[in-house]
């Protein structure tokens, strides 16, 4: 069974069965089952909604951080999770990053890092052992600085929270730099 909610995708509900060798009932249905389109959306409603009810100015969701964004799924996520609901993850995405370190082209389609010791091991004396995670959420690439003692820069711009990635970014990493080739 699914239902459909405006631009919220499909909600599906999941089955949660009994042993059924032994007692042969058919499966029982009281999980509901939410893709993260579907908890996108809610996060979305409940920050517009709250947004509506507060006298202070608040920006649409929009022009909210990826960070206050992250806070809203989370709010939403545990409300779920305390009135019965389940929440899965879509299909993870297979989308790979591409970037350009120096004269060297990597492919990546899972997590990784990024320092001296990372899974991408750059030789920089300004770099931390582990500087640097780049992570696919929700089908997009973000890097986060991992507490690095300089810090990491997009485009310029040092930065304390995870940051989108899209073609064309350039990200430092002591006197590295990455250059997004596809994201």
């Amino acid at each position: 069974m699914s239902v459909t909610l405006p631009g919220a995708g499909e909600m599906h509900w999941c089955p949660v069965s009994t042993d059924q060798t032994v007692s042969h009932q058919p499966l029982l249905w009281h999980h509901q089952c939410m893709t993260s389109s579907g908890l996108e959306y809610l996060a979305r409603t409940a920050y517009e909604a709250h947004r509506g009810a507060s006298p202070a100015s608040l920006p649409p969701w929009e022009d909210t951080t990826e960070q206050e964004q992250q806070a809203w799924r989370a709010a939403v996520s545990a409300v779920a999770v305390q009135t019965g609901s389940t929440l899965i993850e879509e299909a993870p995405s297979t989308r790979s990053l591409v970037i350009q370190a120096g004269d060297e082209r990597h492919t990546f389609h899972t997590g990784f890092t990024v320092g001296r010791q990372g899974d991408l091991a750059i030789r920089d004396d300004f770099a931390s052992s582990h500087h640097a995670r780049f992570q696919i959420a929700h089908g997009l690439w973000f890097v986060e600085d991992l507490g690095s003692t300089n810090g990491t820069r997009l485009n310029g711009r040092r930065f304390n929270a995870p940051q989108r990635l899209k073609k064309g970014d350039k990200i430092r990493i002591g006197h590295t730099v990455i250059t997004v080739v596809s994201a």
